[in-house]
């Protein structure tokens, strides 16, 4: 075969019958190539069936937009919860969180340690302590302020206890 193109790339000396096995194993390529593209669109297009069986297209767009508009619903209400949690959050820090409790025998005439030191604090350490003496004449209860874990009116070694540990029972 004498060819001018074939002779300028310089493939003029190659017999024809290796071009026309080239051609043909390009075919088989081509077309093994074409059997699994149209596998893989029939796949696909199962696929697509079988998200749209049973459903319109109008009917599925009223599915998709109500999951949205559940989805900004759920979006707001987290929002507000969020919100919620922190003003939670906020009063919690004014309220009585922490205790601690020291039971004791006042007199040492009584057996079983009736007597008692309460101590409730909030997160700031601000609260109270109340002290419940008791005695054979009656049972006297005391309470003292306590500001930022301190007291301003002298605390009792029992008081003290209850102090301490609502303090360190963060």
């Amino acid at each position: 075969m004498n060819s001018e193109i074939l002779n300028y790339v310089g493939m003029g000396s190659i017999d024809p019958a290796f071009y026309i096995i080239g051609l043909l194993v390009l075919i088989v390529i081509l077309l093994i190539i074409n059997i699994v593209s149209l596998n893989k669109i029939k796949k696909l297009r199962m696929k697509y069936d079988r998200f749209l069986m049973g459903k319109n297209a109008e009917t599925l767009e009223d599915s998709i937009l109500t999951r949205f508009d559940e989805l900004d619903k759920l979006s707001r209400d987290n929002t507000q919860k969020s919100g919620q949690i922190s003003d939670i959050k906020e009063n919690l820090k004014i309220v009585y969180q922490k205790c601690g409790i020291v039971k004791y025998d006042a007199f040492n005439e009584m057996g079983g340690k009736l007597s008692f030191s309460l101590a409730l604090l909030n997160d700031n350490n601000t609260g109270f302590v109340i002290n419940a003496m008791h005695s054979r004449e009656g049972c006297y209860t005391y309470i003292k302020e306590i500001i930022n874990g301190e007291s301003y009116i002298p605390l009792g070694e029992e008081e003290k206890q209850a102090v301490k540990k609502a303090i360190d029972s963060e």
